[in-house]
């Protein structure tokens, strides 16, 4: 803490310097470019060139996470609702009623069905019986089996009729929505609800041709979410040919268990390496809020910088606000 507050003083300490030695008021916020005024090295301070160096850097691709089993249950029966059994952020399993609809015709139909198959079954036997012992023609049993079959058809479509008034989960997960609500009549189609699984999560990326070559089913990355959630994922299935369109390689892969992350997410995906050049600094020449003191012609600007990663040595990329050869002041030892 004392650190950090004695580089804020003597950042501050810098800026008093400018402003006395310009022999102007501080302006209401720094601008791109502005001019401090003509001066030498500020007191206390140390000159670095913005250089051009190579690295190898992971490729960075954007992505959105998203799990295999997402999909919005359906009504299958016309009728009312009659209950609602499971609401928004409710875990739900495989089979789990969601909710119900009014099912009296059905449980009727269906009580009549078992009925039928009963009578069927118990006509069925006795013309066996008699089959046997030749007292039966062929004929007779024959309409007999046809009718016992008939019956278990008729039964199997009662109990299909019954099963579609209950409204169940198709798979284990949550309930991200719900559309369905007590006396409202549904038909055929309607969306009542919708279940996502929340594992195993998974992001898909395009990767460039001459990138894609050495990455393979195995491979190790790193997934950032927003507000720093960050975790490790591997690559579960690859694409064997490129997109001739786009001239990519799709790869899946499947984050590990216990991140933050949530389906639907944007993320950053991070693997493989990708060897270019950049412009680099040293971090301390950037002040927290994104400015540097660009030293030129023995006068220091004030210039709004865009990094990127930091590449070590204490140094980081410069994706915009400075160029290669440009000198910067240190700010802070």
């Amino acid at each position: 803490m004392r650190d950090g507050i004695g580089r804020r003083v003597a950042g501050l300490s810098m800026l008093a310097w400018i402003i006395v030695s310009c022999g102007k008021d501080p302006a209401p916020g720094p601008a791109r470019g502005a001019d401090t005024g003509a001066a030498p090295v500020p007191p206390g301070g140390a000159i670095a060139t913005a250089e051009t160096t190579t690295v190898d850097l992971p490729l960075t691709l954007s992505s959105q996470v998203y799990v295999e089993h997402d999909a919005a249950v359906l009504a299958r029966s016309s009728g009312m609702v009659q209950a609602i059994l499971a609401d928004i952020g409710a875990t739900v399993q495989a089979g789990q009623e969601l909710a119900r609809l009014e099912s009296t015709d059905q449980e009727i139909a269906l009580a009549q069905a078992k009925e039928k198959l009963a009578r069927t079954s118990q006509n069925a036997e006795r013309q066996r019986s008699l089959t046997t012992a030749g007292f039966a023609t062929r004929a007779d049993s024959e309409q007999v089996e046809f009718e016992y079959r008939e019956a278990e058809l008729g039964l199997r479509k009662a109990q299909r009729d019954f099963d579609l008034t209950r409204i169940v989960a198709p798979f284990a997960g949550v309930v991200t929505s719900r559309a369905a609500r007590v006396q409202r009549m549904v038909n055929p189609g309607d969306s009542l609800f919708r279940v996502t699984a929340l594992a195993p999560l998974l992001a898909a990326v395009r990767v460039p041709e001459t990138q894609a070559g050495g990455l393979r089913v195995g491979a190790g990355a790193q997934v950032l979410g927003s507000g720093g959630a960050s975790a490790r994922a591997r690559v579960i299935r690859a694409s064997p040919v490129m997109d001739a369109a786009s001239g990519t390689r799709e790869l899946v892969l499947e984050i590990g268990a216990g991140s933050h992350l949530r389906p639907g997410g944007a993320v950053t995906v991070q693997l493989g390496t990708e060897r270019r050049q950049v412009v680099a600094i040293p971090k301390s020449a950037v002040a927290r809020e994104g400015y540097a003191l660009v030293f030129e012609n023995n006068r220091t600007t004030l210039r709004a910088v865009t990094l990127g990663r930091e590449i070590g040595d204490g140094r980081v990329e410069v994706v915009s606000g400075i160029a290669a050869g440009e000198q910067v002041v240190l700010t802070t030892p």
